[in-house]
């Protein structure tokens, strides 16, 4: 009973000097609505964390990420902060785990001591006559109020609106958070949207689509899984229409008129009901040879072998006058000009590198019909027949340009790796999804279509059944899409307009680039890297999502200046992105392995912090809901 004697002995002392001054004092007019006031400093106090006490009655008016004005009258200056831990129950006069609770407790009785609250609020900075922040130079006095902002002050503060909406801020849940899709600080600095299976990632996706969409941008989704092919439906998965009738949200789809689903020629599509459905082939001659090589996974001899074949190709096709064509020195211009790095030659095929490279290795080893060792996987494949592509071509001397270039080129010996070589580019011509231009077939995507304002496209790979094939895909899409943005802002410019915002959705981004390939696709990767650079001039902004951040390379991390953070465990990859994304406090971070299902940290170059954030639920049809 020591505990409580002092407690009360300690209490009438306290009664009986506010006697002896005059009495309790009155409240400041000023402080009218205040919840609380600060606290004195600590030894263990950090720089820009204050401890405010609150109120019994204000226990919960300053939940978790709630801003706050303090305002230190005594030298006149106010403060924004945001709280940052707790709020938190503590007993008056006694110790939280003291043996008197303790045994209250253990004994069920109904005694409940008086009790205030505590939260630790971090300052954003001073406030100004003018309401902007500066940085702060001093700290609250003690026992400054602190006031929380209503909806529309805290709104105010931290700069979160947009026409592209996300969610509303947790702590504040009249505040909507969004991102404005005219922004060019925004959208073309790129994003990443990351966290674990379970965490929210495809709602997210799902609301920012639809959203950037009706906000006058152009998007395009590579969806390797098919999931968002069924956006033009509205969504009907209960806890989303739980969660939208919670919001004042209704159910709906994107128009239908306004999103195409495109899949490869040959593969099926995971919406086949979709009314506005198209198929597309790839334009070999599109992507560079040094992407192929690195999505093919070609050893290194036969890298030299597939150089040599595409070497010869180039003016085998000149002879032919295939490309440049005779008469046309606007190709002879473009032929001298291109960069193989960055994207590869005119007219280039799949068939006619396999004749070149049959015509190789019948060089390398004139008897290829002879019996020989045993075959690997790869030389074991069936061949064509012998120069197809010659025959089909129907161009004179097409063969015989064929074997005179081959022998002037002198290509290298080893018939065993121009048989491997062969047997990557049958496997890969069998797919029979690149556009032949001498034949009638499904043709290219028109990328022109694709960045129109307001159109959303999903190019469908759930069905492609082979990576490589998908990273040609996305690789061909890549490309062709800056180039066509390229052009458009080249006649926006001319025409003195804005052009449209273009956004690219990478799915599962962790396929296409990931760690532990980057180190053998640089070429792939500087493509990548070389669109995020041109997109932030050219209005094109990538979105790079992935339940394997710890998968993604940290220089793609590094090209995006926007994060929507869902659940995250590894706490490596937490480590990594504290070293990545500026201005989260460490609440944040640690609430992170834990949150719920629709709830992100979410940074934006426009926001005056990071803020927690509770997805909307989806509007439109996700296909993989459970």
């Amino acid at each position: 009973m020591s505990d409580v004697n002092g407690t009360l002995a300690a209490r009438q002392q306290l009664e009986a000097e506010i006697g002896l001054a005059g009495g309790p004092k009155l409240p400041h007019p000023d402080d009218e609505g205040s919840v609380g006031v600060t606290m004195f400093d600590l030894p263990g106090s950090s720089d820009l964390t204050v401890t405010v006490l609150l109120g019994r009655e204000h226990l919960q008016r300053a939940p978790s990420q709630a801003l706050v004005r303090i305002k230190s009258r005594k030298d006149e200056r106010n403060y924004l902060g945001v709280v940052t831990a707790g709020p938190f129950a503590e007993p008056d006069g006694l110790r939280a785990d003291s043996d008197i609770l303790k045994a209250v407790a253990t004994h069920r009785g109904d005694y409940l001591p008086p009790f205030h609250g505590r939260v630790q609020v971090t300052i954003l900075g001073e406030e100004l006559k003018d309401g902007e922040l500066t940085p702060p130079r001093l700290r609250p006095l003690p026992n400054s109020p602190v006031f929380v902002l209503d909806d529309a002050q805290a709104a105010k503060v931290l700069k979160c609106s947009g026409d592209v909406r996300l969610g509303l801020v947790v702590g504040h849940q009249g505040v909507e958070v969004g991102a404005p899709a005219k922004a060019k600080a925004v959208f073309p600095r790129h994003t990443a949207i990351l966290g674990t299976t379970g965490g929210g990632k495809s709602t997210t996706v799902a609301g920012l689509v639809a959203r950037a969409r009706a906000a006058g941008m152009a998007v395009v989704v590579l969806d390797v899984e098919g999931e968002y092919t069924a956006l033009h439906e509205p969504t009907d998965h209960k806890p989303m229409l739980a969660g939208l009738r919670d919001r004042g949200l209704k159910a709906e789809g994107v128009p239908a008129n306004a999103m195409t689903v495109y899949h490869l020629v040959g593969r099926g599509t995971a919406n086949p009901a979709h009314p506005r459905r198209k198929e597309f082939s790839l334009q070999f001659a599109r992507l560079s040879p040094y992407a192929v090589m690195e999505i093919l996974d070609l050893s290194d001899a036969q890298q030299e072998r597939f150089l040599k074949a595409y070497d010869i190709a180039k003016p085998l096709l000149r002879d032919l006058e295939i490309f440049p064509e005779k008469g046309k020195p606007e190709q002879e211009r473009f032929a001298l000009e291109i960069d193989e790095f960055e994207r590869g030659y005119p007219r280039v095929t799949v068939p006619l590198l396999i004749d070149i490279v049959r015509a190789c290795a019948q060089r390398a080893e004139p008897k290829v019909g002879q019996k020989r060792g045993r075959k690997t996987e790869d030389e074991a494949e069936e061949s064509p027949a012998f120069e197809p592509w010659c025959r089909e071509l129907k161009a004179p001397g097409a063969t015989d340009h064929l074997h005179k270039r081959v022998n002037a080129a002198n290509p290298p010996g080893n018939v065993v790796s121009w048989h491997a070589l062969h047997g990557r580019l049958s496997r890969l011509n069998r797919l029979k999804v690149f556009f032949d231009e001498t034949k009638e077939g499904v043709r290219p995507l028109n990328y022109a279509e694709l960045i129109k304002p307001g159109a959303l496209s999903v190019i469908d790979l759930s069905d492609t059944g082979f990576g490589e094939l998908n990273n040609l895909s996305i690789a061909d899409v890549l490309r062709g899409v800056q180039e066509a943005q390229d052009a458009a802002c080249e006649r926006a410019e001319q025409q003195k307009v804005s052009p449209t915002p273009v956004l690219i959705v990478v799915e599962e981004a962790h396929e296409f680039l990931s760690e532990e390939r980057v180190g053998k696709t640089p070429v792939l990767f500087e493509q990548v890297a070389k669109i995020c650079k041109r997109g932030r001039k050219r209005w094109l902004g990538l979105c790079f999502v992935t339940q394997l951040p710890s998968h993604l390379p940290k220089q793609v991390l590094g090209l995006c200046n926007s994060f929507i953070l869902h659940k995250l465990q590894d706490p490596q990859v937490v480590s990594l992105l504290k070293r990545t994304v500026g201005g989260v406090d460490d609440g944040l971070w640690d609430r992170l392995p834990n949150l719920a299902a629709g709830q992100a940290v979410v940074s934006f170059p426009h926001f005056a912090r990071p803020l927690l954030v509770s997805i909307d639920p989806s509007q439109a049809k996700l296909r993989l809901t459970e």
